[in-house]
């Protein structure tokens, strides 16, 4: 087993078309900030490092000649990225006005806490809890 880690040794790494316009997007829906970004000569990008708390979402362009694309190039999603926030009906409310199109509303989750989801505008599907465990759903606390 590992060392225990001040930060989360796992992050996803994903890929936008528009790159640039996602980074935007996501500081402004979802409160991250940018904390490293490598533009290339062609205009992509080819590393962004974004935070929220002490956790990282790395994300770059679509490089299709690696055989990485952003997800609106597929039917369905194929993933989702958790994510803990401190108050899920403000953090909904500015996803919502920063045009986040959301998958479920806010609801109450049968493991205690609260729960919603939203798509980004190039398809990644985020999953965003509020942590409660103490009561489950049905509690009248």
């Amino acid at each position: 087993m590992p060392e225990p880690h001040e930060n989360p040794r796992i992050s996803p790494m994903l890929n936008y078309d528009d790159a640039p316009a996602a980074i935007d997007f996501l500081c402004r829906a979802f409160g991250f900030e940018v904390d490293y970004k490598m533009e290339m000569d062609d205009g992509r990008i080819g590393h962004a490092e974004l935070s929220y708390g002490n956790s990282t979402v790395m994300l770059a362009s679509s490089f299709p000649e690696m055989g990485l694309v952003s997800p609106r190039k597929f039917a369905e999603r194929y993933s989702q990225i958790y994510c803990v926030v401190d108050d899920i009906e403000a953090h909904h409310e500015t996803a919502r006005r920063e045009g986040a199109t959301i998958a479920a509303e806010p609801k109450r989750a049968d493991y205690g806490g609260w729960n919603y989801r939203a798509v980004d505008p190039e398809g990644h599907r985020w999953y965003f809890s509020q942590l409660d465990r103490d009561s489950a759903a049905g509690d009248d606390a």
